[in-house]
């Protein structure tokens, strides 16, 4: 389709959309325009944007949760686990990048959710994005609190997290740019950490540590390369403990999605987003199946140092290996590094946050307050209720972070589930609409050839994984409460926030034919720009990691 018919084409639906009047007065235009006091600043450069994707893949998930993974499913169970999730997560991403390509807005998909689904599912989808990422903050803080024990585990734990808190609040609230500089430093230190870990876990496992101990595929022998879940003998008990990975590896992969809620502060959106999710299949493969599969071959699935809410010792299976190794003062150091990992995870965990809350203002889901910014475009309101909550992680001053930290993945892992299912649903919408209004795919700045299969394939995969996520506590002697409320308090919550929604906007799902594919875009192109060519090979290597 050439310029000149996509403009017509443009055109056409613009005057459609004018004589489509929404029944719900609750409806918010996306022409009216935002005031200076609550627009946000495009602020993150290409660089930015490439890390806060990358760091959205690394996180506490791989270096830390895979200990419960590993110790529930065996080395097998785990790989087997984490790549089944990493299917669902590029099939999610896809999805998600030709929406937020096309329309980079602020509100990410839960302001693509009301213009090609309804307003009723952006309220469900918005609440919940912003209760998965606040429960993520103390999340994370609890898992640097868990870390630190491996240096000195008397000092209270209620000291580091509010160590740790202050320097997340302080990132914050000096804005996009200094949380996207922030970001670029962690994030490449838990680059070059998973890295240096991978190379390091060959290296161990053939023998080239201190005690000269290769150890091959001997943990994938005995203990053996599935768990018998729960005691349960035979097919059933390893598919079980395969199964009870599920739930953690969401947890690790959560958060892949945040360069969509970025975008809205991305400079350049429609080059730099594509860029970013097209590298995120390359960074499962190599940082979650490389690494799961090293960690699978260093650490037995029966070490007791693997349950976090129960012991004392070395948590991150990484460090465990090289202590076993004989490594002397190198696991200091990872632990180091991981610590950097906890501290961008929790500083994401504030920021997108406070970015969904901003956005639920913006179109009147919730209070107009939070919507509020400073001239330099930080939602201050927002992020202060937001840090609010990070005090959830003082919970595990008594009870221990490393349970707390538990408890909290599992809330965190069940609503980026929904989250996942609920940007699945808006990209078929949209694919649907798309092709109803005679669009090519063609003019899409992001296409991938595996639609709308992909989005089929990650709804249905992401209900099935939620409703079946906490079936350890139906099985005989296995009742657990708070592992009950953990795994379906976000599955039943949404719902009721939908069907609660929907009765108080009384708004009609929107028809295809009736779908906005025009407002904003003409802003979006103004804002586009080739970026100027490599002038050196170091450019172009930067360019092609970038």
């Amino acid at each position: 389709m050439s310029d000149g018919e996509y403009d017509d084409k443009l055109a056409q639906a613009k005057g459609a959309q004018a004589a489509h009047v929404y029944e719900s007065e609750s409806h918010v235009d996306s022409d009216v325009f935002i005031p200076e006091g609550k627009r946000l600043k495009r602020q993150l450069k290409n660089r930015h944007v490439a890390m806060i994707s990358i760091g959205g893949v690394i996180g506490t998930g791989l270096f830390l949760g895979t200990a419960n993974s590993l110790s529930s499913g065996g080395p097998v169970g785990l790989l087997l686990g984490y790549t089944m999730v990493g299917t669902i997560c590029y099939s999610v991403m896809i999805s998600l990048g030709e929406m937020i390509a096309y329309l980079p807005l602020p509100g990410g998909h839960i302001t693509l959710a009301e213009r090609f689904v309804d307003p009723a599912l952006s309220f469900a989808m918005g609440w919940n994005y912003w209760y998965n990422w606040t429960i993520g903050l103390p999340g994370e803080l609890s898992a640097a609190a868990v870390l630190i024990d491996l240096w000195d585990d008397t000092i209270n734990q209620a000291a580091w997290i509010s160590i740790f808190l202050v320097v997340v609040i302080a990132i914050n609230l000096l804005g996009a740019g200094a949380y996207g500089e922030a970001e670029f430093m962690f994030a490449s230190i838990k680059v070059i950490a998973i890295v240096g870990l991978i190379i390091l876990g060959i290296v161990i496992d053939l023998g080239g540590g201190p005690n000269h101990d290769r150890i091959g595929f001997r943990y994938w022998k005995h203990p053996g390369p599935f768990v018998q879940y729960n005691g349960i003998e035979g097919p059933t008990g390893r598919f079980l403990g395969f199964w009870a990975v599920m739930s953690q590896a969401m947890y690790s992969y959560n958060g892949t999605e945040t360069v969509a809620i970025a975008a809205g502060e991305a400079k350049n959106p429609r080059r730099n987003i594509p860029k970013a999710i097209q590298r995120v299949y390359a960074r499962i493969l190599v940082f979650y199946i490389c690494g799961v599969t090293i960690i699978g071959l260093l650490v037995p699935s029966n070490n007791e140092s693997l349950n976090l809410a129960v012991s004392t010792a070395a948590k991150s299976p990484f460090v465990i290996a090289i202590k076993t190794a004989g490594i002397k003062g190198l696991p200091s150091v990872i632990n180091a590094a991981l610590l950097t990992s906890a501290c961008s995870a929790a500083s994401s965990g504030l920021y997108i946050s406070s970015r969904a809350l901003y956005g639920l203002a913006l179109v009147g889901n919730a209070p107009k307050v939070f919507a509020l910014t400073t001239k330099n475009g930080l939602p201050y309101v927002s992020v202060t209720l937001c840090a609010l909550f990070s005090a959830l992680a003082y919970m595990g001053v008594n009870g221990g972070s490393g349970k707390v930290f538990t408890w909290l993945t599992n809330l965190s892992a069940i609503a980026g589930l929904v989250t996942w299912f609920g940007i699945c649903l808006t990209y078929i919408r949209f694919y649907q609409g798309w092709k109803t209004h005679g669009f090519s795919r063609a003019d899409l700045p992001y296409k991938s050839p595996l639609q709308p299969y992909a989005a089929w394939y990650g709804l249905v995969s992401c209900f099935v994984i939620s409703f079946f996520s906490g079936f350890a506590v139906f099985l005989k002697d296995s009742w657990d409460t708070a592992t009950f409320i953990t795994h379906y308090l976000p599955f039943a919550l949404f719902p009721i926030l939908y069907v609660g929604a929907k009765l108080w906007k009384r708004v009609p799902m929107v028809r295809p034919e009736n779908m906005d594919f025009v407002t904003n875009v003409k802003e979006i192109e103004a804002e586009t720009y080739d970026d100027p060519p490599p002038r050196n090979w170091a450019e172009r290597c930067w360019a092609w990691l970038m």
